[in-house]
């Protein structure tokens, strides 16, 4: 991958340190949407980054008992504030501030009214889908407001001095965020305005141009900067220093080259590989991860570009984190693998444009189920990292493996900051974090968030979110957590690659991790099937008086389904019949196996062949989705031929809910002797 000095690129060749300055311009905090240098300086007393969101207002702190209440209450779009006149309350905000973010899964046309400063009349009035369909400026730049697998993005910033105060009207979709950072007292900053003066809209034009290109297209020289070029071989078993660098300066990009072999067996390798980083002679590395993984996808060598971290086509992983250090950088690079691994690097360092003492140090680590939470009503909190100190929250890249297929991650991301017992940022949903919605497994690409593996949401599952201009700057410590709602033994397994500034002093608590904790815990997929049986979901539907049949994916669902499917029958009553055709090659006589489902919400069935019963009436309530397993209902003498199983609707247990559904996995005739 080849570096390409952008023109565009040139008007960030100064970064824009503005964290303790006493006055930001609008293209100041526009910079801030490209500005990965001001990620590294320590974050300034009042300094803070929160979200308002539709979040299940069920969930909640008990501060009398000091316990979490219904803290997996799921039902998260449509929370709000209070309702006024008939609005609903988004958020309220006090200045000074800016918001960096905004999200939806569903935007509609009812109006959402932003009042700034405590103005009477909104500075923006607009259908909620006007925050995001790119007709209504300035919120027309298609980079910085886009869609991703159904979820809607805009990142041009909405500053105020004061306050900022977010309402609704009736219709105006399902599920929000509002993403902001409030600046420290006496901060000036503009009250946003939608018609931007001239040099307002050339910093939005340029940082949309950076997103579009995103890459090494981005960015432009810096002082004193100075590129290493190494290549190295490292045996198996072994470790190699790569570079020890002098400070005091920064790392600016990190690139990487390694020989790779073909998927999928690049994805061991990668895990095999390790990169460790130590800044001023530390004993402990402040960055370690798996060579892959340290550059925001996993597993194996998939091609993306991200405004700091990707992989290009030619091979080239690039990294463009700023990573300042003092005294020095040793850089090493470990091979827990069998073979010799080859690989290059090209380091490039410049001057640092502060004291040194005004910037933190990089840390990223790679981990599974870590410091899992010790209260059991937090049992769903899966945290991402917990860190303690002084410092910035900059993101963070989740792998999933996911081999029964369905939605993975209900679940919302909950970040405590300096103690808090209740998150100022609390989700919707998993993939609402990562910036898409409704579970959609479309691979996408954007300066702050990608899918690069989805897999149909079945097997492997790839996903990273940056948090640059709505980085989450931290005073004493750090807990940042998503919600898991599948256990490890469905299997639903995680390991994170987290990102974060933490000043000297400050405590990291990850460890590298062992090779047997890299691999070994995911195969290959395979389709779980009874043999000799004739699928439900495959019947021909002879006749039914009521409701729809149709073939249900199960994957999601606990238990094992022949062909992960099932025929389900729905909007069905009491006294309905459904027909099924089922076919006999051979006349004879036949043991009648079927294997059905149990739900909440399924009903009290009577099963027939040819016209009689077959057993009696079998009760289809459960709490949960789980298969019946195979349920013998006696023998048949057939001819060869159509057969007519029916099915009929009788009641529904009194603890059901009254939707009487019907769930047939297969039947199974065996020969009976």
């Amino acid at each position: 991958m080849k570096r390409i000095w952008a023109p565009i690129a040139m008007v960030l060749a100064g970064s824009a340190l503005v964290s303790a300055a006493s006055s930001l311009s609008y293209p100041d905090l526009v910079k801030r949407l490209t500005d990965l240098e001001h990620l590294a300086t320590l974050p300034t007393e009042g300094e803070s980054t929160a979200q308002w969101s539709s979040y299940d207002r069920a969930s909640k702190y008990d501060v009398t008992s000091g316990k979490y209440i219904r803290w997996d209450a799921n039902g998260d779009g449509g929370g709000y504030i209070r309702q006024e006149g008939g609005q609903f309350v988004f958020a309220e905000m006090e200045g000074p501030g800016c918001i960096f973010r905004i999200w939806s899964a569903a935007p509609e046309q009812g109006h959402v009214r932003v009042y700034l400063d405590g103005a009477s009349e909104p500075v923006v009035d607009l259908p909620f889908k006007g925050y995001f369909d790119g007709k209504n400026p300035p919120f027309n730049r298609p980079a910085l407001v886009h869609t991703a697998a159904l979820g809607w993005n805009n990142y041009v910033p909405i500053p105020y001095q004061k306050s900022c105060k977010i309402v609704a009207d009736k219709g105006w979709g399902s599920y929000f965020h509002f993403g902001y950072t409030t600046f420290p007292k006496g901060t000036v900053v503009p009250t946003f305005k939608r018609e931007l003066s001239s040099d307002d809209a050339a910093a939005l034009d340029t940082a949309d141009a950076i997103w579009a290109r995103r890459g090494d297209a981005a960015f432009a020289h810096r002082t004193g900067e100075k590129q290493v070029t190494v290549k190295t071989v490292v045996k198996a078993g072994g470790t190699t220093r790569v570079a020890k660098l002098v400070g005091p300066q920064a790392i600016t990009i990190l690139r990487v080259k390694v020989d790779l072999p073909p998927t999928p067996e690049d994805r061991n390798v990668l895990r095999e590989l390790s990169l460790r980083i130590r800044w001023d002679g530390e004993a402990a590395a402040s960055v370690w991860a798996p060579l892959g993984d340290f550059f925001g996808t996993a597993p194996g060598a998939n091609p993306y570009r991200s405004l700091p971290l990707g992989l290009g086509d030619d091979g080239w992983w690039y990294s463009y984190w700023f990573m300042p250090f003092g005294k020095s950088a040793d850089i090493e690079l470990a091979n827990a693998g069998g073979s010799e691994r080859r690989a290059s690097f090209e380091i490039t360092t410049a001057a640092l444009s502060l004291p040194i003492d005004q910037y933190a140090r990089f840390h990223v680590k790679w981990h599974r189920d870590a410091l899992l939470p010790a209260e059991p009503e937090r049992a769903i909190d899966w945290p991402m990292v917990k860190t303690t100190g002084q410092g910035r929250f900059c993101g963070v890249m989740l792998h999933i493996w996911n081999p029964k297929g369905g939605w993975w991650g209900e679940g919302d991301e909950k970040f405590f900051v300096d103690g808090e017992k209740f998150p100022s940022t609390f989700g919707t949903g998993s993939e609402d974090y990562f910036g898409y919605a409704w579970s959609n497994p479309t691979l996408f690409q954007h300066a702050y968030h990608n899918q690069t593996i989805a897999m149909g949401n079945k097997g492997h599952i790839s996903v990273n979110r940056w948090h640059i201009s709505d980085q989450v700057p931290f005073h004493q410590s750090f807990e940042a957590d998503i919600e898991k709602y599948y256990s490890n033994t469905r299997p639903a397994l995680y390991a994170g690659t987290v990102y974060w500034y933490l000043a000297p002093g400050g405590k990291d608590p990850y460890e590298p991790r062992p090779i047997s904790e890299r691999l070994g815990y995911w195969s290959d997929i395979t389709l779980f099937s009874v043999k000799g049986v004739i699928e439900g979901e495959r019947l021909k539907v002879l006749s039914k008086t009521g409701g729809n049949a149709n073939e249900q994916t199960l994957e999601g669902f606990e238990g094992d389904w022949s062909g992960d499917s099932q025929l389900w029958w729905t909007g069905a009553k009491p006294g309905d019949r459904l027909d099924l055709a089922v076919p006999v090659s051979k006349a004879g006589k036949y043991g009648v196996t079927v294997a059905l489902t149990k739900a909440i919400d399924y009903g009290i069935v009577q099963l027939s062949l040819d016209g009689e019963k077959l057993g009696g009436r079998i009760d289809l309530y459960h709490e949960g989705v789980i298969p019946t397993g195979p349920l013998q209902l006696g023998t048949r003498d057939l001819l060869a031929g159509e057969h007519k199983l029916g099915v009929e609707i009788v009641g529904a247990n009194p603890k059901a809910q009254p939707s009487y559904m019907f769930g047939l996995d297969y039947i199974k005739l065996e020969p009976a002797h």
